[in-house]
């Protein structure tokens, strides 16, 4: 492998505004009523088990897995069943959501709930995927990709390198960081579990150099596991991405419309690897993950450990957020993030932060004519053409858009970012590939 320190193609380097990197993760508490949404993964939506007026406890069964690439859901709280119901999502589709009412916290007797760190790892390959498969657990990052999915590798492929993804590049955001500084044995053991589902004996933790309580922390205890490693990187967005950190690490490129696991490399976020720890471990599903809740609106930023279903409204509550201050409200980071529609809208598994911002006109800046300067192009790190995207989006010429690779866009925003004019960029990358998509 010939690593680098970064990928080499395109970045940028936005302000950073880790503002909480040094607050402890606290618990967030437990709402009057939790909001629990049947997809939060790539793929087919899960089997509802339960109905109207069903009591249930913290981690059971709510939905079952509906063929390969779905998930499990589970209860994040104890109480009853209020409604199952579909109500309108993103891009006007039916989902599906469970509402529960929250009475206590009792929770299955199945899940070891004692803060002993187990080490010994007893379990074959296959009852290893498993527990991870009956767990629910998807990739945190963002993506929502099944995990039990990437843990089986492919006839015909084979796997050389599990990636931790400790980077969080996007500004403001800290939660990976904080887990990482308060669960990082346990994300190591995760890593070694993985290792044997995959039949490797290389994992590496990658960390972006801006981290250094987790770099410390996460250095001495890989002293004491064999086939784990730490790997600093240099600072740039968006060096998170899965392809970007695999050329980072092994300097290896995944050509276009390939996967990481066609160039030996599998990629899972640090999240991720820690819910896998728990599920292998402590039999305990994915209800629950930290988020940053933090911006320039936010009174006391804070990162909380939240239950899945928790209204957003709740954690905006505990950091003093006045509605009538703020701004803008993000569900995720500034740069990949989305614009909040409905302020009560429930924490899913993908929910990384929230960010409250003043009300500032910059973050709706005017749009002015591209003078074709050509810097969308220098910091795309797929090395596309957006400009060129967004003119064939204008004329809806989907098939142009096609040609100059708007697939193969990331959506990381730095073309939108760097831009002088402030052509929504981004937007246009999106559209593109909603509808090439939807056509298919």
């Amino acid at each position: 492998m010939s690593a680098k320190n970064t990928f080499t193609i395109g970045g940028i380097h936005p302000d950073k505004h880790k503002i909480t990197s040094h607050c402890p993760t606290v618990d967030a508490g437990l709402p009057e009523i939790a909001y629990i949404p049947v997809k939060q993964h790539i793929g087919s939506p899960a089997k509802i088990l339960v109905k109207k007026g069903d009591k249930v406890k913290v981690g059971t069964l709510l939905a079952d897995a509906d063929g390969i690439v779905s998930a499990d859901v589970h209860s994040s709280v104890s109480g009853e069943v209020l409604k199952v119901e579909a109500i309108e999502g993103e891009f006007g589709y039916l989902e599906d959501m469970i509402t529960i009412k929250v009475e206590g916290d009792e929770w299955e007797e199945s899940i070891d709930r004692s803060p002993d760190i187990i080490r010994d790892i007893p379990f074959t390959p296959d009852e290893i995927i498993a527990k991870i498969r009956g767990a629910g657990i998807v990739g945190m990052g963002g993506a929502g990709y099944p995990t039990p999915v990437k843990t089986k590798v492919p006839e015909g492929k084979k796997a050389e390198c599990l990636i931790v993804n400790g980077i969080e590049c996007e500004p403001y955001l800290t939660a990976d960081d904080r887990l990482m500084v308060e669960k990082a044995e346990q994300i190591i053991i995760g890593a070694k579990i993985l290792n044997k589902a995959l039949g490797i004996q290389n994992a590496i933790i990658a960390i972006d150099e801006n981290k250094p309580d987790a770099i410390a922390v996460m250095k001495k205890l890989t002293r004491s596991y064999v086939g784990v490693n730490v790997r600093v990187l240099k600072t740039k967005y968006p060096q998170g991405a899965e392809k970007q950190l695999i050329e980072a690490i092994t300097g290896r490129e995944v050509p276009s419309g390939k996967l990481p696991i066609d160039v030996g490399c599998i990629v899972q976020n640090v999240g991720t690897v820690n819910a896998v720890y728990e599920a292998v471990m402590k039999n305990k599903p994915l209800f629950e993950r930290i988020v940053t809740v933090s911006g320039n609106a936010a009174e006391t930023p804070a990162n909380f450990r939240v239950r899945i279903g928790t209204p957003a409204s709740f954690l905006i509550s505990k950091v003093h957020g006045k509605p009538e201050e703020i701004g803008k409200i993000i569900f995720g980071g500034p740069m990949m993030g989305t614009s909040a529609v409905n302020i009560d809208a429930p924490i899913t598994k993908l929910t990384s932060g929230i960010l409250l911002l003043h009300d500032d006109k910059s973050y709706k800046p005017e749009e002015s004519v591209c003078i074709r300067c050509g810097k969308c192009v220098e910091v795309c790190p797929v090395g596309l053409m957006p400009f060129a995207i967004s003119c064939a989006m204008r004329e809806r010429d989907y098939a142009e858009a096609a040609k100059l690779h708007v697939l193969d866009c990331i959506e990381c925003g730095s073309c939108a970012y760097t831009c002088p004019a402030k052509i929504p960029l981004l937007d246009y990358c999106k559209l593109g590939k909603y509808e090439l998509k939807k056509q298919k």
